[in-house]
């Protein structure tokens, strides 16, 4: 059922605006659209069918429009750029996409819509609950990739989703500003997901088959390129998992392994512990710092781009931190590592004639002092620059 007009030509908003991206889907198009259209009349609603087009240079076009499909037109190359331009030439009020390759089933739309009825924002399908047929999804994506990315998505970014890449999913039209979405790639399906849960949207999924596609030539999805598009944006906007976990363990483990051998070599179990641990345990605190450095600035970033996901980090930089407490911790840790090395350089010039060797591992923990002060003064301008533009706006504690 297409959208239709009441009696003084004003048009009637669909209730449901089904969007599919399409670059040269002549074989399937049709097909996709007559279900949609079907679908639609079953549920007694109304309905529209809108095809992103994405360059087609087959008759997609000239189909979609034959069957009373609205087409608009997406120059930018990609999966996510061509669903961003159809989602936003949409006029319902729920959206719900798949490909228009009939491997989704669109005369299955009725437990999606159910959901955004119930209240919830986004609906996932789940195929792997639903069923996938014999040919539909290649092994490596079935028992590997789809499951590790999907679990690794779901603990980083805590997700009530266990098919993190069916392409079968309703929404809100309503809410979709909220989902922020950006990347043109096959990675849009992650981030519309990732976003939504950092946007605090009510999610939830339905199961939904997936069948062998109809295509006569090989899917657009290319494994290794696309999962690693995945996997970069599930690692990017999960800094808990991507630095604060490593470097904490880093930074822990260094600094355990500079105050056993700080003061000299120790023995422990038969095994001697001497300098070249101590040029260990620095080289990981030092490394460890870094990347917990760098996890709070992301924090800050992320926060900015989604102001309503907060945490302590991004709380405690944007409420308490000032630029010269960061500068004073420093400077101590500065001072006190050049202090070491005064004394060191004392002993040096009043006592030429003596060996230095025993004071080898004091310099190396002198060393780390002044590396890790450094690293904090500099890191605290930048921290600096990146919260004053929030305090500037009132919501947040004390311009610095």
């Amino acid at each position: 059922m297409s959208v239709t007009s009441d009696v003084d030509g004003t048009a009637i908003r669909p209730l449901i605006s089904a969007v599919m991206p399409c670059l040269n889907e002549e074989l399937t198009l049709g097909t996709c659209i007559r279900k949609a259209q079907r679908c639609f009349e079953a549920m007694g609603v109304e309905g529209e069918v809108v095809i992103s087009d994405n360059g087609s240079t087959d008759k997609s076009v000239e189909i979609a429009l034959s069957l009373g499909a609205r087409v608009v037109h997406q120059t930018v190359k990609g999966y996510g750029a061509a669903l961003m331009k159809g989602i936003e030439g949409a006029r319902g009020e729920y959206v719900i996409m798949a490909d228009a390759d009939d491997s989704y089933d669109w005369e299955g739309m009725a437990p999606f819509i159910e959901k955004l009825r119930e209240g919830y924002d986004m609906v996932v399908g789940n195929r792997f609950r639903g069923g996938i047929a014999p040919g539909a999804m290649p092994p490596l994506h079935r028992y590997l990739g789809n499951p590790v990315l999907s679990g690794l998505a779901r603990l980083i970014h805590r997700a009530p989703i266990s098919d993190f890449h069916c392409g079968m999913r309703a929404f809100r039209r309503d809410v979709y500003e909220r989902m922020k979405v950006r990347t043109p790639g096959m990675e849009f399906a992650t981030e519309m997901i990732v976003n939504s849960v950092r946007g605090g949207l009510k999610i939830t999924e339905v199961p939904t088959t997936l069948a062998k596609d109809g295509r006569d030539r090989p899917p657009h999805l290319r494994s290794f390129r696309d999962g690693w598009r995945h996997l970069r944006f599930i690692l990017t906007y999960g800094p808990d998992y991507l630095y604060f976990i490593p470097g904490g363990l880093l930074f822990v483990a260094g600094m355990l392994l500079v105050a056993l051998v700080s003061m000299g070599p120790v023995a422990i179990g038969g095994h001697f512990f001497g300098v070249h641990f101590l040029a260990l345990g620095s080289l990981l605190a030092m490394v460890g710092f870094n990347v917990m450095n760098l996890g709070v600035l992301a924090k800050v970033i992320a926060m900015k781009q989604a102001p309503d996901h907060e945490s302590r980090i991004t709380r405690w930089a944007l409420n308490d931190f000032t630029l010269e407490s960061g500068l004073i911790v420093g400077v101590i840790l500065v001072l006190l590592g050049l202090g070491v090395d005064s004394t060191l350089l004392y002993r040096w010039i009043s006592q030429p004639d003596q060996p230095m060797d025993a004071t080898v591992h004091v310099g190396f923990v002198a060393t780390l002092l002044i590396v890790l002060g450094v690293n904090l003064l500099f890191s605290s301008f930048l921290l600096n620059m990146l919260v004053t533009e929030e305090r500037e706006r009132g919501r947040y504690g004390p311009t610095v």
